[in-house]
């Protein structure tokens, strides 16, 4: 069925190629888009009445994008799965041919961890950094289609990676959330560092 699925968006790619630059651009690129997302809710949640818990997430939505990311490398190599285009020569290839493994995907993983870890921030610092949630759940999945529609990866790939990311983010936090928070409320004391924790409301 991940075969199929891959023709048949490899097929759909084949006569779509209006939008080829743009997917070829965002498949490789895209995923830089997260890390600025993080920083805007890092921004927004320092604003918030509970900052150090809001700013303690978007740390860890950043920490979490990384270390998912390290996770993913040793599951790579363990799977071994060729890439789609080595099974299916024929394939249409938008994209410089890798010969790395393919799942699960490293730019999945990193998307779902990210967009995870803003759903987080989201919860403490509200409608501000929901939105920005909201915009990094479209782009994620908007990146995975992409990384299978230039030829780079099977829909399974980026489905793992994408759940994979996402439940780094959420059990680490669970673990992690009141160390985390304790260090930034400590942060937030030191009027040297206390603007990177906790601003002035604007207004």
């Amino acid at each position: 069925m991940d075969a199929s699925l891959y023709r048949d968006i490899n097929h759909f790619a084949i006569h779509t190629a209006w939008a080829h630059s743009f997917m070829k651009v965002y498949a490789v690129y895209g995923v830089a888009i997260f890390g600025i997302l993080v920083i805007a809710a890092w921004w927004f949640a320092r604003y918030q009445p509970d900052a150090p818990r809001a700013v303690a997430a978007s740390v860890w939505a950043a920490a979490a994008t990384v270390i998912a990311v390290g996770i993913n490398q040793p599951i790579v190599a363990v799977v071994h799965r060729p890439r789609p285009f080595l099974a299916m020569p024929g394939s249409e290839v938008l994209v410089a041919r890798t010969h790395d493994f393919s799942f699960p995907s490293d730019h999945g993983i990193a998307a779902g961890a990210a967009t995870a870890g803003l759903w987080i921030v989201a919860h403490y610092a509200g409608k501000s950094v929901k939105r920005i949630a909201i915009i990094s759940t479209l782009l994620a999945l908007l990146l995975a289609f992409a990384r299978v529609y230039v030829g780079a990866h099977y829909p399974g790939d980026v489905v793992a990676g994408l759940i994979i990311g996402s439940s780094v983010t959420i059990l680490g936090w669970l673990v992690l959330n009141r160390a985390l928070t304790r260090v930034t409320s400590s942060i937030a004391r030191r009027n040297s560092f206390r603007t990177l924790v906790a601003a002035t409301n604007r207004g």
